[in-house]
């Protein structure tokens, strides 16, 4: 039985710079965050000859080509795990399409498990690209590379995606006073919507290989703020950062018809004039979370049980991808 996981993100500033037509033409930067929230995936042999993989589907195959789930698929393939009595099970402690980049957590925790399995050593690095490619090439997913590296690497790391498609990434030099402030007062609230973040970064993608001059002015505004971001963070200047988030949204707001509705509109307006020094919703847009940080923890929580929100607490996660158990 092999059990690794990868934890789930959110973006502190930048993001939306990671994908490929924008960075292979501007360069892109952002800063995320991995948190203890995870995908988990179970791997072990079975004494039947039918490949078994369990997910909000079970599907019984007898080879891996006729798997319907093409990540699944793709990175067996990838691999060269073909045995077909495996029993592959994934399992999440948040719903997939809320904002947290659970399928770059998904592919990662995947693709650890199998080169486990086949006692392959990986760097993160090596595992972050190999997901990108599985997703981004092989899939043709409109989606970037921040999900799948803050993914295999985890902690608060700053990340600066090159033209000719390298990702260089460092730790962001935060306090441990700033680091646990960020934690207390950065509150995550769940919008009860979830949905699929390819139809959104479809149009960001289209518009960026169109030389949209609106979406790239925007891109560019926004990855300045990633910058000014990470300057925040590693000076201590948490309410600098607060204020940036506020600004990051607006403009995110700006790049889709579909980033958001007059519902969380509200719910947003609702936090601001409660509590929040500012937020933003995580996430390609249109559902999911929605993360402030807090000057009045108290007050805001208040206000968005007032609205019928959930909070999720969480903290940050160091570790990455990892294996669990192997045995």
């Amino acid at each position: 039985m092999i059990i690794t996981r990868s934890p789930l993100r959110i973006s502190l500033g930048g993001g939306g710079t990671d994908l490929p037509s924008y960075y292979r033409e501007h360069t892109g930067f952002l800063v995320a965050a991995a948190i203890d929230k995870y995908v988990y995936l179970t791997l072990h042999r079975t004494f039947v000859s039918e490949l078994i993989v369990k997910y909000s589907k079970l599907e019984r195959v007898s080879s891996v080509d006729q798997l319907e789930h093409p990540i699944i698929r793709e990175a067996m393939k990838f691999v060269g795990v073909g045995a077909p009595n495996l029993e592959l099970t994934s399992m999440a402690d948040i719903p997939g399409g809320t904002g947290l980049g659970s399928s770059g957590s998904f592919t990662t925790a995947l693709l650890k498990a199998l080169h486990t399995y086949k006692k392959n050593i990986i760097h993160p690095a090596d595992l972050a690209e190999q997901a990108c490619d599985i997703e981004i090439k092989k899939l043709g997913e409109p989606i970037g590379k921040q999900d799948q590296y803050i993914a295999a690497v985890g902690g608060i790391t700053a990340f600066t995606f090159h033209k000719d498609g390298r990702v260089e990434y460092r730790p962001c030099k935060i306090s441990e006073e700033t680091l646990f402030n960020l934690e207390d007062n950065l509150l995550l609230f769940f919008t009860g919507y979830s949905r699929s973040a390819s139809a959104i970064l479809k149009d960001q993608n289209d518009k960026s290989k169109s030389n949209d001059s609106a979406m790239l002015d925007n891109l560019h505004f926004t990855k300045e703020l990633g910058y000014k971001s990470l300057e925040c963070l590693e000076t201590d200047n948490l309410e600098e950062f607060a204020r940036l988030m506020d600004i990051h949204w607006q403009r995110k707001k700006a790049r889709s018809a579909g980033m958001s509705n007059a519902v969380i509109n509200d719910w947003y307006d609702h936090a601001m004039q409660n509590g929040a020094l500012g937020g933003k919703l995580i996430g390609a847009g249109g559902g999911g979370f929605l993360m402030f940080y807090a000057g009045d923890k108290k007050k805001l929580r208040h206000a968005m049980r007032e609205k019928g929100l959930t909070e999720v607490r969480f903290r940050f996660d160091f570790e990455g991808s990892k294996v669990v158990t192997q045995n």
